[in-house]
């Protein structure tokens, strides 16, 4: 019975995510921030009737991580369609590689980003021809 239902992703600068988030993977935002207290918008992912959850950006409430520490918490990992499109929407819009693309044989292409908050995440496009 622990499965995961929510996710928050802390960020500096809300407007910046919001947009960051919304162009690269298309997610809706819902203003949350009068239920939390401080600045908070839930993260619509996707259509209910798709696999997946949704989750939130919420006010950063310390200071971000510090250039190349290890990660402290959990890696969310967006499935996308077409790895190569998505990457350069991420780079384009302040994104940087944290962990280049590589293949997990046979299953997938996966690889690891930092948005413009500092907060890594993952992107992994199925595809059993991967080597």
């Amino acid at each position: 019975m622990g499965r995961l239902v929510h996710f928050e992703i802390h960020v500096d600068n809300m407007e910046r995510a919001k947009k960051f988030y919304d162009e690269v993977f298309g997610w809706a935002f819902e203003d949350w921030s009068e239920y939390a207290g401080m600045p908070y918008y839930g993260a619509v992912t996707g259509a209910d009737n798709e696999p997946g959850i949704n989750g939130a950006l919420m006010q950063r409430q310390s200071p971000p991580p510090e250039p190349n520490q290890a990660l402290n918490g959990y890696a969310c990992t967006m499935g996308v369609e077409d790895y190569d499109t998505t990457e350069a929407k991420i780079l384009e819009l302040g994104g940087k590689v944290a962990l280049p693309k590589y293949a997990l044989p046979g299953m997938a292409w996966q690889g690891y980003y930092q948005d413009t908050e500092g907060n890594v995440f993952g992107i992994h496009q199925p595809d059993k021809n991967a080597k």
